[in-house]
């Protein structure tokens, strides 16, 4: 939905009330999903060491850097920025690697979708993204996060049991949805902010649980001491990250664009060429920092219809916010305190919508959906979710070098998307 009339447009600047209180719900859009992801991918790294909290302060220092230069001197336009899932499954593949070669992967990667940006020659990689690879590459992204998800879900406690668990998220998902069918404005655009919230006290509450965060975590404290970052290059993981990159520029661009689409700015072509550089640019901050790096959200659009504001600079002072939070340890420690079922319920709830992204670009193209199309489209997810639930000890038999790719159902998908598209069913398509 598309609101009739801009109360502000990208370059209006609201008052100082109204400014603050439209800052607001951008945090209030944004932090959730810096915890969600930042709380996983530090999991992954540190276990349930207080190293997580120095983590998520860097992940929130990066996103309040990112948002800023990004509405200031990128694509200039009200999006909302955060941590890109994508490269959640590149680093959740490569656990058998170093902390060193994740991050150089990811610098790289930004550095050369940078490099494509800026010279113009990510206008010819386009070409590779059909409708049916995008789309098939929006919904493997939901797939191959289902590992992950089902072990957040189904971790227990002492307290807690696994079959507790399944209950709890079987319900509290079903409760999103019929939620989600009823909000309107900027409620159903905070939904995630207002389940991570209220799901977890009812599950404290059900479960006589308690808050774990480090109680002894200062309340104001820096972490540049902890930025050591070390080069490590090891192929396989490098090669497994630029599958990533590119599903990452798809959503990007999309991102970009969508937000293009509602407000009809001037030079647009432009504003894209910036705001992907820029992208690539902050993931090799972010690779320097040892952070997952960030993506543009495609979440802007719903905003700005339910509450007709598409002034950039109201992003201003929740870029500032940001990086205020990333010097608060306590206060990140104290929302980072979230039980797993509830991260892993709110993750297939968001993974649903990027599901329902995906069909809808299968569906809403100029051609019909044929039989051939979901070929096309089967065979990499089938192949996606056989790898993605590959034992551990089956991936140990396979080459080291040759893991973070043949043993990433991601990276799997995307690949057989590709051949299938662009090799086997080629002439069909052109004939």
């Amino acid at each position: 939905m598309v609101p009739t009339k801009i109360k502000y447009g990208i370059d209006d600047k609201p008052p100082i009330l109204q400014l603050i209180a439209f800052s607001i719900q951008w945090l209030a859009i944004t932090v959730p999903t810096l915890i969600i992801v930042g709380k996983v991918v530090a999991d992954i790294h540190f276990g349930s060491s207080g190293e997580q909290i120095t983590y998520l302060q860097k992940l929130f220092f990066v996103a309040g850097i990112s948002l800023l230069l990004q509405v200031l001197i990128g694509h200039r336009m009200p999006l909302v920025i955060g941590p890109a899932t994508v490269l959640l499954i590149g680093i959740a593949s490569a656990t058998g690697s170093s902390y060193a070669a994740v991050y150089s992967s990811i610098l790289i990667g930004g550095l050369v979708l940078a490099i494509i940006s800026i010279t113009g020659l990510f206008a010819r990689l386009r070409t590779l993204f059909t409708p049916r690879v995008v789309a098939t590459i929006l919904v493997l992204i939901a797939f191959t996060l289902t590992p992950m998800i089902l072990n957040l879900i189904t971790a227990s406690t002492e307290k807690v049991s696994v079959f507790s668990n399944l209950i709890f998220s079987f319900l509290f998902v079903l409760a999103l949805f019929l939620v989600n069918k009823y909000l309107r404005g900027i409620w159903k655009s905070t939904l995630i902010l207002w389940a991570t919230v209220l799901g977890s006290l009812v599950y404290l509450l059900l479960f006589k649980s308690s808050y774990s965060f480090a109680a002894e975590a200062p309340f104001l404290a820096g972490f540049f001491d902890s930025i050591s970052f070390s080069f490590d290059l090891e192929v396989g993981v490098l090669l497994s990250f630029f599958i990533c990159f590119l599903a990452l520029s798809i959503n990007d661009l999309g991102s970009i664009q969508s937000v293009g689409e509602i407000l009809k700015p001037t030079d647009m072509p432009k504003r894209v060429t910036r705001g992907i550089t820029l992208t690539g640019i902050l993931n090799v901050l972010a690779g320097v920092f040892g952070v997952v790096g960030p993506v543009n959200y495609s979440l802007s659009p719903g905003v700005i219809a339910s509450t007709g504001v598409a002034s950039r600079f109201t992003l201003v002072p929740t870029a500032l916010a940001l990086l205020g939070l990333s010097f608060l340890p306590k206060i990140i420690a104290l929302m980072g305190s979230i039980p797993s079922a509830v991260i892993g319920t709110v993750l297939i709830y968001i993974m649903c919508s990027q599901i329902a992204a995906g069909l809808l670009v299968a569906f809403n193209t100029k051609e019909a959906f044929s039989f051939e199309s979901g070929l096309i489209m089967g065979l990499p997810i089938m192949l996606s979710i056989i790898v993605s639930y590959l034992p551990q000890s089956v991936i140990g038999t396979f080459p080291v070098s040759l893991r973070p790719i043949i043993g990433n159902g991601f990276v799997v998908g995307v690949l057989a998307v590709l051949i299938m598209e662009h090799i086997i069913y080629r002439k069909k398509e052109q004939s």
